[in-house]
């Protein structure tokens, strides 16, 4: 069977352009037909035209992309794919864009070898920095609520008259549904409003 070359073009909108990938793949060589273009998102590989391009793959074809991120944003899920089109469908990968990542037939096993080490490495960085990225914005989240900014929805505006039908209720006064009909709240929002308001006041006197 003949060895067939494939080139993965793909955006993220249909208002991207490709072009600057469809020239990338001329150059190498890659025939029209078998160019495939995918105007989705690199999120994951659910992706229909690629799916039916893994799938015609061949034993000796090679996939070629413009860069590693073309063929997907989740490294995780690139070592996985990786692993799909040179063990399962015993293809060759190309990526232009770094001249490393090549598994093409007639390289060395040293080369083999680098690629599989130089992917596994860009997976390392990608994680790393995700996780990174993740501490840095907990520990932004800690400082500014020890500064005192809040998070999350602001707290609603309580009604004129809340306290004094807070002070009636919590006195045994009124029943909890008529304090919260006469500040016009459902009885669950006027009672953790006014468990909140017994928590501020117990930090203002414990001061």
């Amino acid at each position: 069977m003949t060895e067939t070359t494939y080139g993965y073009v793909r955006v993220s909108t249909q208002e991207q352009n490709e072009e600057r990938q469809l020239l990338a793949m001329r150059a190498f060589g890659v025939e029209e037909e078998n160019i495939v273009i995918e105007k989705l998102s690199g999120k994951d590989f659910k992706r229909p035209r690629y799916q039916r391009l893994i799938k015609a793959l061949h034993p000796g074809d090679v996939l070629v992309v413009k860069s590693i991120d073309r063929l997907g944003r989740n490294y995780d899920e690139i070592l996985e794919q990786w692993g799909v089109i040179t063990k399962q469908r015993k293809a060759a990968i190309v990526v232009l864009d770094m001249p490393l990542l090549d598994t093409r037939q007639g390289r060395d096993l040293t080369g083999t070898l680098i690629a599989d080490i130089v992917l596994q490495l860009l997976s390392y960085v990608a994680q790393t920095e995700r996780e990174n990225i993740r501490q840095r914005q907990a520990e932004g989240i800690a400082a500014a609520k020890a500064s005192g900014v809040h998070f999350g929805p602001l707290p609603k505006v309580l009604p004129g008259n809340f306290e004094e039908y807070r002070q009636a209720w919590r006195d045994g006064v009124i029943t909890l549904r008529a304090a919260a009909e006469a500040c016009g709240m459902p009885k669950s929002t006027f009672r953790d409003a006014s468990l909140r308001a017994e928590q501020a006041m117990s930090r203002a006197r414990a001061k």
